[in-house]
């Protein structure tokens, strides 16, 4: 794990400013507790249950579900008298490309039984209606990795162009438990698919084809038949600037291992290869066929963007994020489902209004802005943030810092704080002093294999150097009552992972959804008052993206 190795011109100033709030006066440290304290139960239930409901239709992008988000949105933020953020307008447009891939042969290797969606998938984001990949010869790339900072590149001595490429899911580091390759057990970018998929076409691979284990991908093939199915959404190429391979493709484990027996080899032998910095990408002697086709449509979607102008530095922002989108209704095996995504992501955009409405109590408002930035199309890829990242309604480099809410803590009232990719930057110096305040303390996230921090929406503005935090919950319940609701929401939360049954419910551990939702708060009360600079910690991989930005000021 990446060590912590803290500024210590920033924690002074952190320092001096937080001793500073001590000797606030008293109008307002009593306009602070009293926004802190505001935090309406009825009203973010009510805000979760709409929408989480079916009426909504799972939010899906470019759908009347999708703009009846993006309307309640709007309503809420004018209510509470925050300002157009984006221009003069709430809404930032998003251009979408969503393709329905289908698939016209299924999947053919040698004479292996594929069956579409029970155990293989077939997308592509080209936009060709129809794609054909014919008697291409498969290889097998161990994680498909081509890593110059880590020397490792899988692809080394090995033509790939116009063939398919077999990959591992994760990376090498998981594989090993080897603390000194990659990032040891916790996953790097390179272990992520969408990577994977983008390498595959840098080499000019024709497909790819990713073998589905649970544990290294840290999800079910439930989650790959309910995400891989339907309509998937992407940004268009001239957002993108980047190839992509003609055929993106799932197989369970089962079938990979079949796959590997025919080819004359060991899935666990080649895999144990793969391991190893000497490893060499193998031929497997088999071939791939597969006909789609494709329906495209063009679309747009909103990001919604609302403002608290700051009294001293307006042009200086403190950002709260959280994605509005879920996966919407989809055909699977001829049933219609509607995956409401009440946890997520309904939590975390009711929580993007609570928040806000809790600034609105401060009698005495932040010295910075604090904007509110509802994105779309996160579960697709991280379109919306991809897309602000991109065309930000505020220079990057304006941004101190931000608080990311992908499905708040459900699971009751906890001791400590879960901090996703725990180490990376200064701001878990506020965190912390915001977790104080409850007596709680930072606890890394405990499983970094699964490798959170860039699957979510702070990444997009990560990559362009802005450090942002993405923490809640925690390890530890507060007491025996708290460890009963963690048990039983828990496993639910597990069970209901971009399922059906991510439902609304009264059960839930609405006390350690507050308490959260309080600490995000003073988190972005601190940055907004302070007139400290939150950077990455020194090693960290987006550390230079923002020296360099912040040298342009």
């Amino acid at each position: 794990m990446q060590q912590r190795r803290k500024s210590s011109t920033y924690l002074m100033g952190l320092a001096l400013f937080i001793t500073s709030l001590t000797s606030f006066s008293s109008s307002a440290k009593d306009s602070f507790d009293k926004a802190y304290q505001s935090f309406d139960l009825p009203k973010l239930k009510q805000n979760i249950k709409t929408l989480s409901s079916d009426e909504f239709g799972g939010r899906a992008p470019s759908t009347p579900g999708g703009e009846m988000t993006t309307d309640l949105l709007v309503k809420q933020f004018k209510e509470l008298g925050l300002k157009p953020g984006n221009n003069g307008s709430y809404l930032q447009s998003v251009p979408l490309m969503s393709i329905v891939t289908t698939p016209k042969t299924s999947l053919k290797i040698d004479d292996i039984d594929f069956k579409f969606l029970k155990n293989f998938t077939a997308n592509s984001r080209k936009p060709q209606k129809e794609i054909e990949l014919k008697n291409s010869d498969l290889i097998f790339v161990g994680y498909g990795i081509n890593a110059p900072e880590f020397g490792w590149n899988d692809y080394e001595g090995i033509d790939v162009k116009g063939k398919t490429v077999v990959v591992l899911v994760n990376d090498p580091g998981y594989a090993t438990q080897d603390p000194e390759l990659f990032n040891g057990n916790t996953m790097t970018y390179y272990g992520r698919w969408i990577y994977k998929y983008e390498e595959a076409a840098r080499q000019g691979a024709a497909a790819a084809i990713i073998v589905h284990e649970t544990k290294p991908a840290s999800y079910g093939w439930n989650v790959i038949e309910s995400s891989w199915s339907g309509a998937q959404y992407h940004l268009p190429a001239s957002e993108v600037n980047e190839p992509a391979i003609d055929v993106e493709m799932w197989i369970s484990l089962e079938r990979a291992k079949t796959l590997f027996s025919k080819a004359g080899f060991k899935f666990s032998d080649l895999k144990e290869q793969a391991r190893k910095r000497n490893f060499k990408a193998v031929p497997l002697n088999l071939t791939a066929s597969i006909a789609v086709t494709n329906e495209i449509n063009q679309s747009t979607s909103n990001n919604v963007i609302a403002t608290i102008p700051g009294t001293q530095a307006a042009d200086e922002h403190v950002v709260y994020m959280a994605h509005w989108d879920h996966i919407g209704t989809v055909e699977v095996n001829g049933k219609t489902k509607i995956y409401n995504g009440a946890h997520d992501n309904a939590t975390g955009t009711a929580g993007l209004i609570a928040i806000a409405e809790a600034f609105n109590h401060l009698k005495i408002k932040p010295r910075r802005s604090i904007t509110m930035i509802a994105v779309t199309a996160e579960e697709q890829g991280r379109l919306g943030s991809r897309y602000f990242a991109n065309h930000p309604s505020f220079p990057l480099n304006k941004i101190v810092g931000l608080v990311n809410m992908d499905s708040l803590n459900i699971t009751g009232l906890k001791s400590d704080v879960r901090v996703v990719g725990y180490g990376k930057s200064e701001l878990e110096e506020v965190l912390a002093q915001a977790a104080k305040r409850q007596n709680r303390t930072l606890t890394p996230e405990p499983t970094p294999e699964r490798g959170y921090y860039y699957r979510s929406d702070h990444f997009s503005l990560a990559k362009k150097g802005v450090p942002g935090l993405s923490s809640g919950g925690g390890t530890k319940p507060l007491n025996s009552e708290q460890a009963a609701i963690a048990e039983k929401i828990g496993k639910l939360v597990s069970r209901c992972y971009h399922q059906e049954c991510d439902e609304y419910s009264e059960q839930w551990g609405w006390q350690g959804v507050i308490a959260d939702l309080q600490m995000f708060f003073e988190v972005g009360y601190l940055l907004g008052n302070s007139q400290q600079w939150p950077n990455w910690y020194q090693g960290t991989e987006f550390k230079a993206a923002r020296d360099a930005m912040m040298q342009k000021k």
